[in-house]
């Protein structure tokens, strides 16, 4: 399958107008078309679309391309067959007409022309689709915004779970695994949920040196929103707020509205065609700002977006990175204000708070218990009458604490007893949200952090960066105060990425430091700040396989 350098620099120089690739999306083209699975880790604007589009228009077969928003789907298929001049594309959801869906399936078929096919998750649990594609040549299954596979991801989407099985159906083709952004623990369990072999893994910087970084502080909650709507009021060019709720999107969009600004409110609460609206109006520049839940964005390609506004704090750094990424993809200056009060910790601690419903779990484990064959999440659900969603949860817990295992032909019990799973299980959820609160507290700390906002988000993806950058607040504050910034860094007897050893919390790798303190990812407990001076009183830190002292 592999094709030489410059037959892969043509394919993208003719086909799609790429005059040049980054190194980044050469090595990884190379190695898609060598047969490897891979997993790229990439900042938005970098071009990850290449890295599929390239290999599939080398190779023969079509590429089946996983991606989680129907308006991003549209979008991807229409951007291909303009550069190609012809349709070459083929969008197949739910939302399409028979005729429609007849015309995908007849352009599937040898022959047909078709070289991309665009899906949802979602669209591989229906036995017919799966059938049909199995009789398709694929070439490549790309799964786009794979952090979605990873439960410490943050954007979890239990439908992503089925794609390790339908990879295995269809054969086993190539995978290609995108994501603008992934944490350690993130990238790991992308490779585990997709069963993806020895792949190889592409992480290109996650700095974005013209994003200027920015908190705003407030005591009262009125203050807040009063700021924010000045402060966006006065923003120039197009730009998005993030909000927490729904009710919180429509009351920005509406005030924002009445200061003048072309303003919508995107949210899941709205009908799809709403949102399709608000998505396609965005992107032809006829709104100024989009007062949005998180559920806006995916995908987003929208080069000059100058600014994202976060009127409450995310639940976690992968979040925060990925939504503050929609802004200033041309290179082009750009700002990223969180506006910030502790008080509002307290929604996000509920949100990430999980509680499992054990008569659920019950009747699931119970139903593969008494199975005499393996059960699809299809039978699953029909059966048991539980949501998509929620059966995909619990199992999720199952599969992830051993109780299950799963294969191209569905579910098959393997545990000792219902009880034992349900115990797993349960400790497995408590350890997530164990995990989901700790990366909750570091997006604490970076909004109250006195030191330099890139160093803190860069080594949080496990990025060395100096102390110092010179564009975010706390570094112009620096600036302004008088302080030595071109102090050297302070020296760390841990580094980023290395691997240590805790006597009490266990595993875990270095993901920060500062003057006095260690930041570790901890395999159970999470994100754990701790004082330097007293882990080396204590003894407590050790670098695996060696003796810190």
């Amino acid at each position: 399958m592999t094709a030489p350098r410059p037959d892969i620099i043509r394919i993208a120089q003719d086909q799609f107008g790429w005059s040049d690739l980054r190194s980044g999306q050469l090595r990884a083209i190379e190695s898609a078309m060598s047969g490897r699975d891979i997993v790229c880790v990439m900042p938005t604007g970098y071009g990850k679309s290449a890295i599929y589009q390239v290999p599939a228009m080398a190779a023969e077969g079509i590429a089946v391309v996983i991606s989680p928003l129907i308006a991003l789907q549209r979008d991807q298929a229409e951007a291909i067959n303009e550069a190609l001049g012809e349709e070459r594309a083929f969008v197949l959801n739910s939302s399409e007409s028979k005729t429609a869906t007849d015309r995908v399936w007849e352009a599937l078929k040898e022959g047909g022309g078709a070289k991309f096919v665009f899906l949802a998750p979602e669209q591989l649990a229906r036995d017919e689709v799966m059938h049909d594609l199995g009789e398709a040549d694929i070439s490549f299954i790309v799964i786009d915004e794979a952090h979605c596979v990873a439960s410490w991801g943050h954007d979890f989407r239990p439908d992503y779970l089925l794609l390790a099985q339908a990879v295995k159906r269809l054969g086993s083709p190539p995978v290609i695994a995108l994501t603008a952004t992934a944490a350690g623990p993130v990238r790991e369990e992308i490779v585990e949920q997709l069963g993806l072999k020895d792949p190889d893994v592409f992480i290109r910087g996650f700095d974005r040196p013209n994003l200027h970084l920015e908190v705003r502080r407030h005591r009262e909650n009125g203050d807040k929103t009063a700021a924010i709507l000045d402060h966006v009021a006065e923003r120039k060019g197009a730009g998005l707020l993030y909000v927490a709720t729904r009710k919180e999107a429509d009351e920005y969009a509406a005030l924002l509205g009445e200061r003048g600004l072309r303003a919508a409110s995107y949210h899941s609460g709205l009908q799809r065609s709403v949102r399709e609206e608000v998505h396609h109006r965005f992107l032809a520049g006829d709104l100024d700002v989009v007062a949005a839940t998180t559920a806006f964005g995916l995908g987003i390609d929208k080069p000059d977006v100058r600014y994202v506004v976060h009127a409450d704090i995310p639940d976690s750094p992968d979040s925060y990175y990925q939504e503050i990424g929609r802004a200033g993809r041309d290179d082009e200056p750009a700002h990223a204000v969180l506006h910030y009060r502790p008080e509002d910790l307290g929604l996000r601690r509920f949100f990430v708070t999980k509680t499992v419903d054990e008569q659920a779990l019950r009747q699931v484990a119970k139903m593969l218990q008494d199975a005499a064959k393996r059960m699809s999440a299809r039978e699953l659900k029909d059966q048991s009458g539980l949501s998509s969603r929620k059966l995909g949860n619990l199992l999720n817990l199952l599969s992830g604490s051993r109780t299950i295992d799963d294969a191209p032909k569905g579910y098959r019990w393997v545990g000792e007893s219902i009880d034992h799973a349900v115990e797993a299980a349960r400790d497995l959820a408590d350890t997530r949200e164990r995990i989901d609160q700790t990366r909750l507290e570091m997006m604490r700390q970076y909004a109250e952090t006195d030191g330099c906002r890139r160093r803190f988000l860069l080594q949080y993806f496990g990025e060395e960066a100096p102390s110092y950058c010179g564009y975010c607040d706390a570094c112009e504050e620096a600036d302004a105060s008088g302080l030595d910034v071109a102090e050297a860094d302070a020296y760390s007897p841990y580094p980023v990425n290395a691997a240590v050893s805790h006597a009490e919390l266990g595993d875990g790798v270095v993901m920060g430091t500062e003057a006095d303190a260690v930041t570790v990812l901890f395999e159970n407990e999470g994100y754990r700040t701790l004082s330097l001076s007293l882990v080396e009183e204590k003894n407590l830190l050790k670098l695996k396989g060696t003796d810190t002292n």
